[in-house]
C-alpha cells in the first residue's frame, strides 16, 4: 500500500549530502545548535506561561509540573538525538515518520508540526507584546490595549469566541514580520541574532534567580499544592498539576527545533544530539529555579497576567525596581529569538514535504543567493503574523502543547519501530533502554494530552481533518515516492 510506504534512508542520506543551489547552506556548529535549543525554550514558558499555569492550574506546585513536563521532554528528546543522528537531514520528526512509520503517518506528524513552530510562533508573538507594551510604559510610551490585545477571547463558559473590544495585536504582527524578513536573509545572520538574544535572556533569568531568592517570602508557597478549586478537575490539587504540566510543556518545544537544522549543521550527527540534550538539560534547572522565584516573590493568584516576571520582581517592591527594566529586555530579547526559531523550523518542514511531492513544488524553492527557503519563509510568516494579531495566546498555547505531544508520541514509536526493523544501520548516538525509555516518552505525552481541554481535542480533530483532505486531495497524487513506486511496478 502506497500510503505505507517508507522513504528508503539510502535516499534520505543522498538528499542529505546534495550540493547546489537547492541545497541549504551548512553553517551551524555544535554550540550554535545548543544556543538555537536554548533559544527556543527558554521563552514563553518563562516569561508568560509559568505565571499563568500557576495562578489557573498548579499553585507553587508548578515546579512538579515542570518535572513531569522534562520527563516527557527527555525521552522524547532521546529518542529525537537517536533519530538526528541516524537521519541527520532537514524535517525532524516528519522525515523520521518517513523513513520509519511509512507516507501515510510522515504527513500525519508533518501537518501535526505545523501546529507546533508556525501556532508556537503565534503564541509567543503575543506574550511578546505584552512586555513589549510594559517596556514602553515604562519609559512613557503608553500603547492603546485597543491596538495591543487579541480582537477575540474564548470564553469557556459558552464555548465560543466572542470579541474582546480590541482592533488587532499590532506589536505582534511588527515582531513576526520583522524576523521573517530576518530569516529570508539568511541562516548566518539568523544565528547571530539568536545567539546574541540567547547570551542576554539567559544573563537575566540568572539575576532574577540570584536577585529573587533573597525577597522570596515563604508564606506564599502554603500551600504548596492548593486544594482544588470549584471548578473540579484539573484546577489545583494533583489533577491541577497535571494539567499545569501539560500547559507548560510548551514551554519545552524548542529543542525539537534543533534537528529541523539538521542540512545546515557542519557535524550533524554528532552537533544534533549535543545541541538537542545539551539545550534540554540546562533549561529544565532554569524553569524549575525560576517557578520557585516566582511563586515566592508573590502569591501564584497575581500571575496570570501577559508578564508574570515583571509582576513577581514587582512585587518585592523598591529593592529590586531596578531589575525591572532589564526584565522586560531581557523577555523582549528571549521571546524573540524563540519566534524565530520557530518561524526558521516551519519552513524546513515545508521545504522537506516539498521536496518528496507532499507540497506544491514553491513552498520548497531556495533562493539562489541566501540559499534559505525564502517563499516557505514568508508563507510561514505572513500566517503567524495574522493568528499572533487575532487570537490570545491561552487559546493557541494548548492548541501548540497538544500538536507537538502527539509528534513525540509518534517519534517515540518510531525509534522503537526502528530499532526492531532496522538494528544494523550505524547511530552516532543510540538511545538507551530501548524500548523501556520510548513506551515512557510515550505513555507521559498521552498522560499530558488526557489532562487537556475537550474544546483543545476538537481544534486538533478539526485541524488533523483539514490535513487529511489536502494530503487526499493533493499530497497522495503528487508522492514522488508514490509514483516512484507505481512506476517501478509497470
Amino acid at each position: 500500500m502506497t500510503m505505507l510506504s517508507r522513504k528508503p534512508l539510502s535516499v534520505l542520506m543522498s538528499e542529505a549530502s546534495e550540493e547546489g543551489e537547492n541545497s541549504l547552506k551548512r553553517s551551524l556548529g555544535a554550540l550554535n545548535l545548543t544556543l538555537l535549543g536554548i533559544g527556543a525554550i527558554i521563552g514563553a514558558g518563562i516569561f508568560v506561561l509559568t505565571g499563568q499555569a500557576a495562578a489557573m492550574y498548579a499553585g507553587p506546585a508548578i515546579v512538579f509540573s515542570f518535572v513531569i513536563a522534562g520527563f516527557g521532554c527527555l525521552f522524547a528528546g532521546l529518542c529525537y538525538a537517536e533519530f538526528a543522528s541516524m537521519i541527520p537531514i532537514a524535517g525532524s520528526a516528519y522525515t523520521y515518520g518517513y523513513a520509519t512509520l511509512g507516507e501515510f503517518w510522515a504527513w500525519i506528524i508533518g501537518w501535526d508540526l505545523i501546529l507546533e513552530y508556525l501556532f508556537a510562533a503565534s503564541t509567543v508573538s503575543v506574550g511578546w507584546s505584552g512586555y513589549f507594551v510594559a517596556l514602553m510604559h515604562e519609559i512613557g510610551f503608553d500603547i492603546p490595549a485597543s491596538v495591543a490585545s487579541a480582537p477575540l477571547k474564548w470564553v469557556e463558559a459558552s464555548k465560543s469566541f466572542e470579541a474582546s473590544g480590541s482592533i488587532v495585536n499590532l506589536p505582534a504582527m511588527f515582531l513576526v514580520a520583522a524576523l521573517t524578513l530576518l530569516l529570508v536573509v539568511g541562516i548566518k545572520e539568523s544565528a547571530t541574532f539568536n545567539n546574541i538574544a540567547v547570551f542576554i535572556k539567559v544573563g537575566i533569568v540568572i539575576a532574577v534567580i540570584a536577585f529573587g531568592f533573597q525577597y522570596v517570602n515563604t508564606a506564599n508557597w502554603h500551600p504548596f499544592i492548593p486544594p482544588q478549586g470549584p471548578e473540579g478537575f484539573g484546577h489545583f490539587g494533583w489533577t491541577g498539576i497535571v494539567r499545569g504540566s501539560a500547559v507548560v510543556f510548551f514551554a519545552y518545544i524548542g529543542f525539537d527545533a534543533v534537528s529541523t537544522a539538521a542540512q545546515e549543521a557542519k557535524n550533524p550527527r554528532r552537533d544534533l544530539p549535543i545541541g538537542i540534550l545539551a539545550s534540554l538539560a540546562i533549561c529544565t534547572v532554569l524553569y524549575m529555579l525560576m517557578a520557585l522565584v516566582m511563586t515566592g516573590l508573590t502569591h501564584y493568584t497575581d500571575l496570570n497576567v501577559p508578564h508574570p516576571v515583571f509582576v513577581a520582581i514587582d512585587a518585592a517592591g523598591p529593592a529590586l525596581k531596578w531589575l525591572t527594566y532589564f526584565i522586560n529586555i531581557g523577555a523582549i530579547a528571549g521571546l524573540s529569538s524563540v519566534v524565530l526559531v520557530m518561524l526558521l523550523g516551519q519552513p524546513r518542514i515545508f521545504y522537506a514535504m516539498s521536496r518528496d511531492g507532499l507540497l506544491p513544488p514553491v513552498f520548497g524553492r531556495v533562493h539562489h543567493k541566501y540559499r534559505t527557503p525564502w517563499l516557505a519563509t514568508i508563507i510561514t510568516g505572513t500566517v503567524a503574523m495574522v493568528v499572533g494579531g487575532l487570537f490570545p495566546i491561552d487559546v493557541l498555547g494548548e492548541l501548540v502543547s497538544i500538536g507537538t505531544l502527539l509528534a513525540f508520541v509518534i517519534v517515540c514509536a518510531g525509534v522503537w519501530v526502528m530499532r526492531v526493523r532496522s538494528p544494523d544501520i550505524p547511530r552516532a548516538f543510540k538511545t538507551p533502554l530501548v524500548p523501556l525509555v520510548p513506551i515512557l516518552g510515550i505513555l507521559i505525552c498521552l498522560f499530558m494530552m488526557a489532562f487537556l481541554p475537550l474544546a483543545t481535542w476538537l481544534r486538533l480533530g478539526i485541524w488533523m481533518a483539514i490535513g487529511l483532505g489536502i494530503y487526499f486531495m493533493y499530497g497522495r497524487h503528487h508522492s514522488k515516492l508514490a509514483n516512484q513506486t507505481a512506476a517501478q511496478r509497470e
